[in-house]
């Protein structure tokens, strides 16, 4: 089919730069021939050429894809919405709406055989974008810090203060490993902008975010020995080493009930390990897709995460809250079941009392999960907090009481 010079200068200008969601959309709408151009602009050649192209904004997705028959779109492992053809092309596309603050999969069957598709696509809510009038905090950083507790290592840190930050009053703190992930402002995590609304809408204090990286001894990582070590040497290197740091510079609050502690996969069981080992620096946790497994056992010397289902129900109470996320689709391998153990440490938290949440979705080992959940995660670790007080007694939710364990069902066997 030939095309007019107006609709080929259209495409060619689309194609200059990349269409937002909005553009998209309302081409979309029209059932537009410039989607010939704008599809590939947006969502990337290759993507739709997989099946692995689309583009969101909240709820509202369009998937694309490009294929010579007509292909049939599954959301969630459900048929989704129908394809349309892009005039003269071999681009398909389709529009929805999904649920937001979690994530979904999608794939394609075409002439009988499934192609394509992603999973862990996150559908972020309406506190994960600005928001007109919303003040910015400041990212300050990144600093380096030299340890004398891990010797000969650096890591690489950065300071988030919220706009409604006064240094003559302490800050609750919260300090976020992997830290390097929440730099950017927007993909993937889109914390920033989270901690913007929130703290705005006096949906959680005005909190410190401490976003810390993993260390290196010369070209060595330490990031599994920091955080999947069972033992306190990570949680004094933040007391005695990265905390006073910080607080040179801004106001922190020393208490355990203003301190919370937040980390994916390793970093998960990181934050669980320090609140763990020190309750009285720490009282708040955030454990995503949280490696509970074997990663640093040395038989007959040192423990691995893979006893913290045990320990937390053998040994004394600690006074934590904490919320563990993870997903059916999380890892398989010699270190352990990542999906078992967290469904391990939710029941045994619940057998003991905790004040606990466990977010537990189809979801494979990916922070996406984490990310689209963040204003929800947030707003519940924080959920009555009290300038005022230095101190609190968590206890488990009455509701939560009356719920059954966990239990496991072979869903995928035959």
């Amino acid at each position: 089919m030939r095309l007019s010079l107006g609709i080929l200068l259209g495409m060619l200008a689309i194609a200059a730069e990349t269409p937002s969601f909005d553009e998209i959309a309302s081409l979309a709408r029209e059932r537009s021939p410039k989607l010939r151009a704008a599809l590939p602009a947006a969502m990337g050649e290759d993507n739709l050429k997989k099946g692995a192209g689309y583009i969101d904004h909240g709820p509202d997705f369009i998937w694309a894809v490009e294929s010579a028959a007509q292909p049939q779109l599954y959301v969630d492992d459900q048929p989704g919405p129908a394809m349309i053809r892009v005039q003269g092309s071999d681009l398909w596309y389709a529009s929805g709406q999904l649920k937001t603050g979690t994530t979904h999969n999608f794939y394609y069957v075409i002439d009988g055989k499934r192609f394509g598709g992603k999973t862990d696509v996150p559908a972020f809510g309406p506190e994960s974008y600005e928001k007109p009038g919303v003040p910015r905090g400041i990212l300050h950083g990144k600093f380096v810090h030299s340890s004398r507790i891990y010797p000969d290592m650096t890591s690489n840190y950065w300071v988030y203060v919220p706009a409604q930050y006064d240094p003559a009053q302490p800050a609750a703190v919260m300090v976020w490993q992997d830290g390097e992930v929440l730099v950017p402002r927007e993909a993937p995590s889109r914390a920033q902008i989270v901690f913007d609304n929130l703290t705005y809408e006096k949906k959680i204090p005005v909190i410190i975010h401490i976003l810390i990286s993993p260390g290196t001894v010369g070209e060595k990582r330490m990031r599994s020995i920091e955080y999947d070590t069972v033992d306190d040497t990570y949680a004094r290197f933040l007391r005695d080493e990265i905390l006073p740091e910080v607080a040179k510079k801004w106001n922190l609050r020393t208490d355990a009930y203003s301190r919370a502690i937040a980390g994916d996969s390793s970093g998960g069981i990181c934050s669980f390990n320090v609140a763990w080992q020190q309750p009285d620096q720490f009282s708040r946790v955030l454990s995503r897709i949280g490696s509970f497994t074997s990663i640093q056992w040395h038989p007959g010397k040192m423990d691995g995460g893979n006893i913290y289902p045990f320990k937390v129900r053998k040994e004394p109470h600690r006074n934590i809250r904490v919320w563990l996320q993870d997903g059916s689709g999380d890892l398989e391998n010699n270190h352990g079941s990542w999906p078992m153990q967290n469904i391990a440490m939710a029941n045994s938290l619940k057998m003991m009392g905790y004040d606990f949440h466990f977010s537990f979705g189809a979801g494979a080992h990916s922070r996406n999960g984490g990310h689209a959940e963040l204003p929800e995660e947030m707003i519940w670790l924080w959920r009555d907090y009290d300038p005022g007080k230095t101190e609190q007694i968590y206890a488990q939710d009455p509701a939560e009481k009356d719920k059954p364990f966990y239990r496991v069902k072979a869903l995928n066997r035959e």
